[in-house]
């Protein structure tokens, strides 16, 4: 009897152990979860023609990231407002990119997008600039994390438009790291030195 009291409560001491453990690894994607900021873009009113009539809803645009460094974009459509936006907030999770930020404010150097008419330019900018854009290219640059930047629109004003070309001007995006080890050649060799004539500090660089 003994021998199987001791048993059981060995059980429940593992079963215990594993309860904890799936806890604490839910806590912690929670707290990553809890980490991420999200902001709507675009709300719009939508119809579904069907036989007997029109289906009304909604669809939403959302850009999702972290602030430090990774960004995503969704969108979703329900025949209420929250559920819609819920959707998109989902579906920009799970399409969340990294980008490569200098000194973890800015962009490493200028680029470009294009996503249909939509056409952007982005530009790295010094300590101070602030976020200069607006609209669409504003909610992605500040949910990316980047603090100093220039970007313009200079195609369609389409909000999906605007999005999807600052994903493909952020995803040109390389470090000094990545260009290196594609050279084969160090991060020095690299990064050279700046106009001042003063030598860029790799590790600041690199992220």
């Amino acid at each position: 009897m003994a021998r199987e009291a001791g048993e059981r409560g060995g059980e429940r001491g593992e079963r215990g152990e594993r309860g904890r453990g799936r806890r604490n690894r839910e806590g912690g994607g929670d707290r990553e979860q809890s980490e991420l900021v999200d902001k709507l873009v675009a709300i719009n009113r939508v119809a579904k023609v069907v036989k007997g009539g029109k289906n009304f809803g909604f669809a939403a645009l959302v850009v999702v990231g972290d602030q430090k460094g990774r960004v995503g974009y969704g969108h979703g459509k329900a025949r209420e407002v929250p559920e819609a936006i819920r959707k998109a907030t989902e579906e920009a999770k799970k399409s969340m990119i990294r980008v490569p930020l200098r000194e973890s404010r800015t962009l490493h150097h200028d680029g470009n997008g294009r996503w249909g008419a939509g056409k952007v330019m982005v530009r790295a900018a010094p300590p101070g600039t602030g976020v200069i854009a607006g609209g669409p290219m504003r909610a992605v640059l500040e949910t990316l994390g980047v603090q100093d930047v220039v970007g313009k629109s200079v195609g369609s004003s389409n909000p999906y438009n605007m999005v999807r070309a600052t994903f493909e001007a952020l995803k040109a995006q390389s470090s000094p790291r990545q260009v290196a080890a594609k050279r084969g050649k160090k991060v020095s060799d690299v990064i050279g030195r700046r106009a001042d004539g003063a030598q860029t500090p790799v590790a600041a660089d690199e992220g």
